[in-house]
């Protein structure tokens, strides 16, 4: 995504919109890595707080008051980040005393890993999402609901489509697992105006039992500097760090799915050529 605006902080100087580093007026305002179309020129989305804006014939436009659209369209200049947000407020992660909600998890505390070890956070990534009109350029940001038993997960489970799920020795984003029944894309009228998703770190790229289905934690394929609390992570390590990926296939795509995954939860191409439409 060029920058349109002369008010557009460019850090580099690279003449691009950089997500989480560049920012509208005030790298504060930083650039959320979505576009919004108006008249075939695509504009790059900031974000203040809750309130979405747009560098948009040199005004300042506040569209998450006054302006029907929100960010969902893939950004231009970084295509290849997946939405790194996980799990939704409430999920209820394993730890050596029991289960405890993702929301009161907190650096140092220790949580189980799903062969029974034990694995220190050292950081929970936090993301608020403006509710429904995040819906209106697509669905990246649509929480998938795993019914209770669906992947041995004793309640609903509610993560974000690119989370893994890990099932059968293999890492699978949630979306490539929906059948539109026990695991299906939550409707915009299910969802609160506003909601947030915590994503987990530890020292390794980790399994974990959310609401008892065996869950990935944290890898740094998706950046950071998506979260709101990005901040936080530099104050307390001073830079970003690479996780190895755990030894187990990543499948993205429901095209791609073992035939006995595919049978024992009934999903068919038919339900991914729905969610498309």
């Amino acid at each position: 995504m060029w920058l349109l605006d002369t008010n557009v902080v460019d850090v580099d100087g690279d003449g691009n919109a950089d997500q989480g580093v560049d920012g509208w007026q005030t790298v504060e305002m930083p650039y959320t890595g979505y576009v919004v179309n108006i008249g075939g020129t695509d504009y790059p989305v900031f974000l203040s707080g809750t309130i979405y804006s747009i560098p948009y014939n040199t005004a300042f436009e506040d569209i998450g008051a006054s302006f029907p659209l929100g960010p969902g369209s893939t950004s231009a200049t970084n295509p290849e980040v997946p939405i790194p947000y996980c799990f939704l407020t409430g999920t209820q992660i394993a730890t050596p005393s029991g289960e405890r909600s993702v929301e009161a998890l907190q650096v140092g505390d220790q949580i189980l890993t799903a062969n029974g070890d034990t694995a220190a956070i050292k950081w929970v990534g936090r993301r608020s999402v403006a509710g429904p009109m995040t819906w209106a350029h697509g669905d990246q940001l649509a929480p998938v609901c795993i019914a209770a038993g669906a992947l041995g997960n004793h309640s609903d489970l509610y993560v974000s489509a690119d989370h893994g799920m890990i099932v059968d020795g293999l890492v699978i984003n949630a979306s490539a697992l929906v059948n539109g029944d026990t695991v299906r894309f939550v409707p915009v009228s299910e969802m609160p105006q506003e909601f947030t998703y915590y994503h987990i770190e530890t020292e390794n790229h980790d399994v974990i039992l959310a609401n008892g289905a065996p869950s990935e934690t944290f890898i740094d394929v998706a950046g950071r500097a998506a979260f709101d609390n990005y901040q936080e992570y530099l104050d307390l390590y001073g830079a970003e760090r690479i996780i190895p990926e755990m030894r187990m296939p990543r499948i993205s795509t429901a095209r791609l799915l073992p035939q006995a995954i595919k049978d024992r939860l009934a999903i068919s191409q038919r339900d991914h050529l729905a969610i498309a439409v």
